[in-house]
């Protein structure tokens, strides 16, 4: 339901909202299961991590802190100020993310735990620091972009050589891409070959990342 590839942990949480005017997009934090998925699945917290206490509260606290990032990360491509936003994120930041440790694990290997149950404010203080470390470090600044998917709004670092990755993920909106560019280039053609024969297209399957 999610993914984990913006670069960040703070700009993948601004990820799961819903965005206005973008169809097809919808709200992943809907309830307490889904955020104690999405803690569990963004390593905030070790798999199997017991979260007894959240509660419709910490959804809500994560959501306020999700739109205050993707105010904070919108003023820097150029919109309004945020420095209400600002102020809350620097707060949450300052509270003290839970402690790691190096336990045993069941085959002997060691493996990360917390030393303490997570509390909501120690996991809001995790993603609001990484927000605080994007936003004053100059080079991961600088490489902040929205994806130009036509039906994306993806925020993410572009690490690429040279800074000029259009895409959230080439394999997501970069191959949407590369299919509607097809599609309209073949429009008005009519194929009357078997879909599966050499040099037809299949709407169904992907265009690899070379064709163009």
């Amino acid at each position: 339901m999610w993914r984990f590839d913006a670069g960040r942990i703070c700009l993948d949480l601004v990820a799961t909202e819903r965005a206005g005017g973008v169809p097809g997009t919808c709200e992943q934090l809907d309830g307490p299961g889904h955020l104690a998925q999405w803690l569990t699945d963004a390593r905030l917290v070790p798999a199997g991590t017991v979260l007894d206490a959240l509660d419709g509260t910490w959804v809500a606290r994560f959501r306020e802190l999700r739109s205050d990032v993707s105010r904070l990360m919108a003023a820097q491509l150029g919109g309004s100020p945020a420095e209400g936003a600002l102020e809350r994120v620097n707060s949450l930041a300052s509270g003290a993310p839970p402690g790691p440790r190096a336990v045993r694990g069941a085959d002997g290997d060691l493996v990360r735990a917390l030393s303490a149950a997570p509390d909501c404010a120690g996991l809001l203080a995790v993603v609001a620091r990484d927000a605080v470390d994007l936003l004053t470090d100059p080079v991961a600044r600088a490489a902040l972009r929205r994806c130009q998917g036509e039906h994306c709004h993806r925020l993410y670092l572009d690490t690429s050589r040279g800074g000029r990755r259009r895409w959230c993920s080439g394999e997501v909106c970069g191959n949407r891409e590369r299919v509607a560019r097809h599609r309209r280039r073949t429009s008005g053609t009519t194929a009357t070959n078997d879909p599966g024969e050499p040099g037809v297209f299949d709407p169904g399957k992907e265009i690899p990342p070379g064709v163009e």
